[in-house]
């Protein structure tokens, strides 16, 4: 280690070349992770604060919320601890005033006495079908507030915004929870509260989260585990994907690039190597000192692109779906290094060849 450092500070721009290197690669790995972590959030965050277990859906649906569509006496007959419907559309609303802009939502129409209903962080529950409580983020990007009135486009529906919850997405739009009775106007525009008015789902908590302790006697409607259900969802496996073989082969580029930059310099520096050897100093010694090397470039390479991440978080717009999750950005940063130390061994092999008394001359 100390051979290691001491070269670093004797050649100190050769080696601040790399560590830019490795900066810029971690920064761009680790702010696409960020940004491949937010999107994925924004599908399903509504779909997490229901900690339920199970949903069930029409048969013919095949797993898609917005193609099933179920009595809403169904839920009677489903068997499990805890229940309770949901009828969901995407729609376009505006706030009630001349030039306000259009936005893409989605609606969760729930009874609010059931565990749909979710956490009121600034306001109230909605108390009747003219009411809503909706999802953080339309305060803080659209500047909607308590008190509001918001018409829906193509309709003469309007809404009063009684209460905010937070980390409230579906597909990526905001959530809108209404009461079913407003959902019933706003997807069939009529009210409906007899049995035979429509929802699109049941959702439900299993005994001991167990589907086995769950049944629907309907040959009609079919159950499917909430994770199967996200899974599913548009888009939601397609993105996850890519961005994870993105990331993948960033990390792995990086790891590479490092290596390439170790080997160069080692072979540079052959001919001192070769002297070192003749005076005595293993092979052993100086190959520790390259990994060492390698090593501390890596760490503060991709400790200095970890913070240009947070930091850039730090100023980025509401509107950009990025989140930082630190198990992931902390696995990718021992794996970038672990790998780049490894890509260090190729210079290994080429310290053990040389030659002391050809170094001499």
């Amino acid at each position: 280690m100390f051979l290691a450092w001491n070269e670093i500070l004797r050649s100190k721009l050769r080696y601040v070349l790399i560590i830019g290197v490795m900066f810029l690669i971690s920064y761009l790995v680790f702010f696409l992770t960020g940004l491949s972590y937010g999107l994925a959030e924004d599908n399903r965050t509504a779909v997490d604060k229901w900690q339920a277990d199970g949903i069930v859906l029409s048969d013919e649906a095949n797993t898609n919320i917005n193609m099933s569509m179920i009595p809403i006496k169904s839920k009677d007959q489903v068997e499990a601890k805890e229940k309770a419907v949901l009828g969901q559309t995407a729609g376009v609303i505006q706030l009630d005033k001349k030039g306000s802009e259009k936005i893409n939502v989605s609606f969760f129409g729930i009874n609010k006495n059931e565990f749909l209903m979710p956490n009121i962080v600034e306001g109230k529950a909605f108390t009747n079908e003219n009411e809503t409580v909706v999802d953080n983020s339309l305060k803080k990007e659209n500047d909607i507030q308590l008190g509001d009135t918001i018409k829906l486009a193509g309709s003469d529906k309007k809404l009063k915004v009684v209460g905010f919850t937070e980390n409230a997405k579906f597909n990526v739009s905001p959530v809108l929870y209404v009461s079913t009775e407003s959902y019933q106007e706003i997807r069939f525009e009529k009210t409906d509260t007899s049995e035979n008015a429509r929802v699109n789902a049941i959702v439900f908590r299993a005994k001991d989260h167990d589907l086995k302790n769950a049944s629907v006697d309907d040959k009609d409607l079919k159950i499917y585990p909430i994770k199967t259900f996200i899974n599913k969802l548009p888009g939601y496996s397609a993105q996850v994907l890519t961005f994870g073989f993105m990331i993948g082969f960033l990390v792995v580029i990086a790891a590479i690039v490092i290596g390439i930059f170790i080997y160069v310099l080692t072979m540079q520096k052959a001919n001192v190597f070769g002297i070192m050897k003749a005076q005595g100093i293993s092979s052993g010694y100086i190959s520790r000192s390259v990994i060492a090397q390698t090593f501390l470039l890596a760490v503060i390479g991709v400790l200095i692109g970890l913070l240009g991440t947070v930091g850039t978080a730090l100023v980025l717009p509401v509107a950009v779906p990025f989140q930082s999750n630190w198990l992931f950005f902390l696995a990718i940063a021992g794996l970038m290094v672990i790998i780049a130390v490894l890509g260090a061994l190729f210079s290994v092999r080429t310290i053990v060849k040389i030659d002391p008394l050809k170094s001499i001359g």
